[in-house]
């Protein structure tokens, strides 16, 4: 039985592009974005959770965040979870709600944000470069085994840098667009 599976080979490697997506997704550019507070976790009823299975968070307006805790006996909880998640961000409890008011990225944070971004892709390319490696030692294997023609394998591993040429594209500007979305607001 053939080793080499394209489809796999592709759906790994759109899986680094959107791991990168949701990694960038958290990184802070100014503006509020619920998925800034998908890391916290929250010590309640005894044992970590995440914070949205205790609470329901929203972007009321571009420079706010707003958590409403399920469980009043939760509030704190919430608040010190956000605190502990050092997100840079103060929480201000009103009733059931904490509310988090986007603070101003200074210059020197923005270019530190920028450069995570790059470091994010630079993750995401090694894993897809990875993925590559597995489908040509798949196809060299295949080769060994006599179970594709060496025409076959050469067809196959120009498939994979194909793919492998994409989806690096594709990182690089997913990110070039999150760095320029940082820098520029």
């Amino acid at each position: 039985m053939a080793k080499y599976d394209k489809a796999d080979i592709e759906r790994r490697m759109n899986g680094a592009v959107e791991s990168l997506k949701s990694d960038l997704g958290g990184l802070r550019t100014g503006r509020a974005n619920t998925s800034l507070l998908d890391p916290v976790m929250v010590e309640v009823y005894g044992s970590m959770m995440p914070l949205n299975q205790v609470a329901t968070v929203s972007a009321p307006e571009p420079r706010m965040l707003s958590v409403q805790v399920w469980d009043k006996a939760n509030v704190t909880a919430v608040e010190k979870g956000i605190a502990k998640a050092n997100l840079g961000l103060n929480p201000m409890i009103d009733g059931q709600n904490v509310r988090l008011p986007m603070p101003d990225l200074t210059q020197e944070r923005r270019k530190e944000l920028a450069k995570l971004a790059g470091q994010y892709a630079e993750q995401a390319k090694i894993a897809i470069r990875n993925v590559r490696r597995d489908g040509m030692e798949a196809l060299k294997e295949d080769e060994k085994k006599k179970e594709v023609s060496e025409d076959e394998r050469k067809r196959g591993e120009d498939e994979v840098q194909k793919l492998t040429d994409k989806y690096v594209a594709e990182c690089d500007t997913v990110a070039a667009q999150k760095e320029k979305e940082i820098l520029t607001q």
